[in-house]
């Protein structure tokens, strides 16, 4: 399994990004609902106490590692503008970082998507917390001078363009071609397209 994290733990917290890491292999390896706190210490090489000093809970530590990775692959997105280039340009090249981070570890990618529900409103509420974040960059991005708007997209609208490409994303994790993923650079293209550019009226 790929490192799923980097270099996103600081020195100071290395028996934090190590616990992490032990989440998402446990995880990967058993799913969330089998994997024990014992699994995630013997994957992160750390005791079970150095677990409780961090975390409370193993939904806790899936939370923390949900956030973590997801908050990793939206700063791969921002660090994909160039602004050098036009706003189409700009749009297919981001979203193309954005799906080839989210590619390169398929088994993180299942737990972050699909695991993360199973903890049920603690989750739910990790996820949407995670959209809200896409959806303002969204936000940023779709009300820059050079995407020629003549009023700024609703905060409504940058959630639902969030929502569709989890749903695309989603669809190609249930049929298990996460490999493929860049293969939604296109339809993404255009449902970014279809709420920015969209006519309003005067």
């Amino acid at each position: 399994m790929r490192e799923p994290l980097g270099d996103s733990a600081a020195p100071e917290n290395e028996h934090a990004g190590r616990l992490l890491e032990g989440m998402a292999r446990a995880v990967a390896a058993k799913g969330y609902g089998d994997a024990t706190i014992a699994d995630i210490v013997r994957e992160a090489g750390v005791s079970r106490r150095t677990f409780y000093e961090h975390f409370t809970t193993k939904a806790e530590c899936l939370v923390a590692l949900y956030e973590t990775a997801s908050l990793k692959v939206l700063d791969v997105l921002r660090k994909a503008i160039d602004a050098r280039q036009d706003w189409d340009a700009q749009l297919e090249e981001a979203l193309a970082a954005y799906f080839a981070a989210m590619a390169a570890n398929p088994d993180l990618l299942r737990t972050l998507f699909i695991e993360i529900l199973g903890l049920g409103p603690e989750g739910l509420a990790a996820r949407r917390r995670v959209n809200q974040q896409i959806a303002e960059f969204i936000l940023f991005v779709a009300n820059s001078p050079s995407a020629g708007r003549k009023r700024k997209l609703s905060p409504q609208m940058a959630v639902a363009v969030v929502g569709g490409i989890n749903e695309l994303v989603l669809t190609y994790i249930e049929r298990d071609r996460v490999s493929a993923l860049q293969e939604l650079v296109e339809p993404a293209s255009e449902l970014v397209r279809a709420a920015v550019l969209s006519p309003v009226p005067d």
